[in-house]
């Protein structure tokens, strides 16, 4: 059988011969650095360090990257869901807001009328002692039914102060028309009794700091009578 030929290497460079398929040699080229020339122009060819092309990413919509896009029939139903939502929360709160108010309202007036009932339980002492008064014999000596009336007059402006009524009786003191209401005037006796009342015609009152009724009087005044 006839043995494959065997080539020998290069006398001169010791290469090994390169066999190509056709089955012709072709030396090896020539110097060390060969190799290296050979794989650095490859690797400058393939360009490692770039790497392969950016996947784009985006949706179809153009949507954030990795977020699916959301079909625009099932973003209007889930926006008219949430409006509904919304707008059942409004009225539901709008109806408690209601309630609140009209409750609120009916304990005011409940509170203002207890407060009244225990002002008219107090009174009611007063009005028995007027009815005995009334009622009395008409021997009864005058004396005894004037301090009969002054007690009873005691109790009825100690509750009515109790309440928070005051009464304002100004006599003496500077006219004051913020709370007083001047009915006559008479000259002043001295420099010092100008514009000062008098007297007190009708008492006026107060009640819890405000004018229920201005006290009406009579001034004194240098320009004389009025």
């Amino acid at each position: 059988m006839p043995k494959n030929p065997r080539y020998s290497s290069d006398p001169e460079t010791g290469a090994e011969p390169i066999h190509t398929p056709g089955g012709m040699a072709q030396p090896a080229p020539d110097g060390p650095g060969a190799d290296g020339a050979d794989l650095a122009s490859t690797d400058m060819d393939q360009n490692p360090s770039a790497g392969p092309p950016a996947a784009d990413y985006r949706g179809a919509s153009g949507g954030p990257a990795g977020l699916p896009a959301e079909p625009e029939a099932g973003a209007i139903r889930r926006l008219e869901n949430e409006v509904a939502t919304a707008r059942d929360q409004h009225l539901r709160l709008a109806a408690e807001f209601d309630n609140y108010r009209k409750r609120i309202a009916k304990e005011r007036v409940e509170l203002s009328e207890r407060a009244q009932a225990a002002f008219v339980m107090r009174l009611l002492d007063v009005l028995d002692d007027l009815d005995r008064l009334v009622a009395s014999d008409r021997s009864t000596n005058p004396d005894a039914v004037r301090d009969a009336v002054l007690l009873v007059d005691k109790k009825l402006r100690k509750e009515l102060e109790a309440a928070g009524v005051e009464r304002i009786d100004p006599a003496g003191a500077p006219f004051d028309p913020s709370e007083h209401e001047a009915v006559s005037t008479i000259p002043a006796p001295s420099a010092e009794q100008d514009h000062k009342v008098s007297a007190t015609f009708q008492s006026g009152y107060r009640f819890k700091g405000q004018l229920v009724r201005p006290a009406r009087v009579q001034v004194y005044s240098s320009q004389g009578a009025g």
